[in-house]
């Protein structure tokens, strides 16, 4: 029970192209029943691997938004508000679950801040009066000691 060929506007495509959540559940079922000969074994390594790079994906983005409320925290001090510091501190949770959830995921971490600090930059200056020029060219902020500490406000004693 191979992803089986099935026709599809008039010529042939796998089911994995055809129905996508269909295959999902006849590998599911094959894999449980275990035949494992009869999986596709391309397409689902394609898709575990794809698994991946969307955790990574998930982190950068999430560490991108927490930066850049971070710097508009620090930059824009006086318009400060309980959106920012909920943005903040929900970020801040998402990232501590997601990393509990896939430990591996913390040696990723540090390229992961790198990574995601350009669009930190876009957020703050799109949400704030601040220029590029404003703001430093790398981010400002240590991983451990700062971004994922929960008692870490910049600009704040």
């Amino acid at each position: 029970m191979t992803a089986e060929p099935i026709l599809s506007s008039g010529k042939f495509s796998s089911l994995y192209e055809a129905d996508f959540y269909r295959w999902t559940q006849e590998q599911v079922k094959l894999l449980r029943e275990g035949k494992l000969s009869s999986l596709d074994i391309q397409n689902l390594a394609e898709e575990i691997e794809s698994l991946g790079r969307q955790e990574r994906r998930e982190l950068r983005n999430r560490l991108g938004i927490l930066l850049g409320h971070l710097l508009k925290w620090e930059f824009q001090s006086s318009h400060r508000s309980k959106s920012w510091l909920a943005t903040i501190r929900e970020q801040r949770y998402q990232i501590l679950k997601l990393l509990e959830e896939s430990p591996s995921l913390q040696t990723y971490l540090p390229t992961a801040l790198e990574e995601a600090y350009p669009s930190a930059l876009n957020l703050a200056i799109g949400e704030t009066s601040l220029d590029y020029v404003d703001f430093p060219p790398i981010c400002p902020y240590d991983l451990e000691r700062e971004v994922l500490n929960s008692s870490f406000f910049p600009g704040e004693a």
